[in-house]
């Protein structure tokens, strides 16, 4: 079994910022897969369904960004899970916008939900990092993260995220290199 957590901060009136492009993926992965309903557990919502052939129990944490360990990190003792189970789909500011990169382990990179991850679980899990490009400014970075995709990106950020929901399966068969370059040449 695998998890894959989604970060984001919960509401409609956060729905559509860069922060919450984690929340974005799962649901994505959620309807093009035909995950079960939602359902609230372990402090967020949860649905389960098959990528590939293995189950997946997707996670998107209710807790506020800065707390999304909290929920990660019982769900992950709920289901005696170890951390090379558990990919959490999150927003990049040093990525380009639309930029996918995957990677497991190392630091938080200065984003909230994933130092709050690390501190309740540890670090050694696998990272989708999305892009959402720097504003060029430090004093800009919380406007910027918190403040919605434009209008004029809404096209290129369905069809990325459409991307990475065709292209789930190869991240729950650990074929992190084929995401990568298929989700590359996708976007040429």
């Amino acid at each position: 079994m695998l998890l894959f957590a989604g970060l984001g901060n919960p509401g409609p009136a956060y729905a559509l910022n860069r922060h919450n492009v984690g929340f974005m993926a799962v649901d994505i992965i959620h309807d093009v897969h035909g995950f079960s309903p939602w359902k609230s557990r372990f402090q967020g919502l949860t649905a389960e369904g098959r990528l590939g052939g293995e189950k997946v129990v997707l996670l998107k944490p209710m807790t506020f960004m800065n707390e999304s360990g909290r929920s990660v990190g019982e769900a992950l003792r709920f289901f005696k899970l170890e951390l090379s189970a558990l990919t959490v789909f999150h927003d990049e500011l040093d990525l380009d916008p639309f930029r996918v990169k995957v990677k497991s382990g190392g630091g938080a990179a200065g984003q909230n939900g994933i130092r709050s991850i690390i501190t309740h679980a540890g670090a050694e899990f696998r990272r989708v990092r999305i892009g959402i490009g720097h504003p060029g400014h430090k004093d800009r970075v919380t406007p910027h993260v918190l403040g919605n995709f434009a209008h004029a990106e809404e096209g290129k950020l369905s069809e990325m995220l459409a991307d990475i929901a065709d292209l789930a399966p190869l991240l729950a068969d650990g074929n992190d290199p084929r995401f990568m370059s298929d989700l590359a040449l996708r976007q040429q």
